[in-house]
């Protein structure tokens, strides 16, 4: 609700406490995702027909680079406080990469701090379909499933009379993670999959089938997303994960899970 951003003290004070208060324990940063259904008081966006495919995540960040200079000296200066990884959202093309990385080797030059894991997340097709790509340079993928299978499936995951059909477990998006995860683990790299899916128990099994390697969801969700995966023995989980991959719909997928668990 404020009317100007914070400044970079101000962000500097934030992650140096949450870094101290993990005790070493890694945390990932997001850098400033806005844009679509992220609006932000004190930065006036500018009108477009379908925000969703306009200028959000590092492409708004590229676009207003200030504010993403700003963020990342809070980040990295404070960095020596814990282990930091920063990650970028709506990652589309290999230009949006590279160039972020710049800014951060950048950044990291003028304050004289070493390096942290940078990753990005996978949200749209483009970046799933190159992934082994991707997985050449970053330390991590992060899935976000919520604007994956959005813009996989073309229906906005805000509209009422689509929100049935805009299914996480579509077999498209499962195929999409499952490259996603492939392509990580070719290259050494982790993946973290978060949205809605990760904690749904449906979907549970499929990921840790598919391979994935880090569940992020929200505090509520977490004892019962664990019991579940305690459960799991893992030759259970890939079989289900393949045939779910071999479903046509995601009503087969749900029906394919019910009946093998």
């Amino acid at each position: 609700d404020r009317d100007k951003p914070p400044t970079e003290d101000e962000q500097f004070e934030v992650y140096r406490d949450i870094l101290l208060a993990q005790e070493g324990q890694p945390v990932i940063a997001r850098t400033l995702d806005i844009g679509g259904d992220k609006p932000l008081a004190y930065l006036t966006l500018p009108e477009e027909e379908n925000p969703f495919l306009g200028q959000r995540g590092i492409r708004l960040c590229l676009a207003r680079p200030e504010l993403l200079r700003t963020q990342l000296r809070a980040l990295l200066r404070a960095s020596s406080y814990g282990k930091l990884r920063i990650m970028f959202p709506m990652i589309t093309n290999f230009e949006d990469w590279t160039a972020a990385k710049r800014m951060v080797a950048e950044v990291q030059h003028e304050l004289k701090v070493g390096p942290v894991e940078l990753g990005i997340m996978i949200e749209v097709p483009a970046a799933a379909l190159l992934a082994s790509v991707f997985a050449r340079e970053v330390d991590f993928f992060s899935i976000g499933t919520n604007d994956l299978t959005q813009y996989t499936l073309a229906m906005d995951r805000t509209n009422p009379a689509l929100s049935e059909q805009a299914d996480g477990l579509n077999p498209a998006v499962l195929t999409l993670i499952e490259r996603t995860v492939k392509a990580a683990h070719s290259a050494g790299k982790w993946t973290g999959v978060c949205g809605e899916l990760a904690a749904n128990p449906l979907a549970v099994p499929i990921l840790v089938g598919l391979g994935v390697d880090e569940l992020s969801c929200s505090v509520p969700a977490i004892p019962a997303v664990k019991a579940q995966v305690r459960t799991l023995a893992r030759s259970t989980a890939e079989h289900l994960a393949a045939q779910a991959l071999a479903c046509a719909t995601a009503t087969e997928v749900r029906r394919t899970v019910d009946s093998l668990l």
